[in-house]
């Protein structure tokens, strides 16, 4: 069953692309104390990944921070290295956080994976976004198949 509002974000580790190159993160930790934006996306440099769901929320880190919000952070099931240039080809900077779930424990544990291997790319993160708040989620935002609607920046804006 997907995560839905009220439960908490579980607690694993995965990496975190970085400047410095990959770094290990324990999710329970990064998100706690704090209210943060995640969205999952279903690959790095895949066509509606790279052309709206990640430059919406780079170009919306200001607005988002002004209501709130101290983390965005972004996940998918993809190697650290694949989503440093990702990062670095999307001029993220430090508006995003780019976590790298490269075995999927992550968004299995939110429930929120996909098996796309009819199509050749293996288990994915579902399209979603969701705020939490110190760890706990309050709303969350999964997409159907296909669509981007409810999971854009400016979707999550209008919820805070």
């Amino acid at each position: 069953m997907p995560i839905q509002p009220g439960d908490a974000l579980p607690a694993v580790k995965i990496m975190q692309a970085t400047v410095e190159g990959p770094r290990e993160v324990d999710t329970g930790t990064l998100f706690r104390g704090k209210t943060a934006v995640l969205f999952g996306v279903p690959g790095a440099f895949t066509p509606t990944c790279s052309a709206k769901h990640l430059p919406g929320f780079v170009e919306s880190a200001a607005a988002l921070k002004d209501k709130g919000v101290d983390l965005v952070a972004c996940v998918a099931v993809n190697d650290a290295f694949v989503m440093q240039a990702w990062a670095r080809d999307q001029g993220v900077e430090d508006e995003v956080v780019m976590l790298a779930d490269g075995a999927a424990v992550f968004v299995k544990a939110l429930g929120l994976d996909q098996d796309l291997s009819a199509r050749g790319l293996g288990v994915r993160s579902q399209r979603f976004a969701l705020i939490a708040k110190d760890g706990t989620v309050a709303h969350v935002a999964v997409e159907q198949p296909g669509a981007f609607e409810v999971s854009s920046a400016n979707a999550i804006l209008a919820k805070l």
